[in-house]
């Protein structure tokens, strides 16, 4: 989870989906009643979408030389 800048996150429906994914996720946790796994999978969701909406790098190459 420390390699958002690879070419693989360019396209915006990606980066979209994968934090829409996530938030799903922790809504299907959250109304089973497990809010461990909610409050966890809404943390991981806001991470991705902090990196990979206010830090990306679009023209980054991942570290890769």
């Amino acid at each position: 989870m420390n390699q958002f800048d690879r070419p693989f996150y360019r396209p915006l429906w990606i980066r979209v989906l994968i934090v829409l994914v996530c938030f799903g996720w922790g809504l299907m946790e959250l109304l089973n009643g497990t809010y461990f796994w909610t409050v966890l999978v809404w943390g991981i969701g806001a991470y991705a979408g902090y990196r990979l909406f206010i830090t990306f790098n679009p023209d980054g190459d991942g570290g890769q030389t």
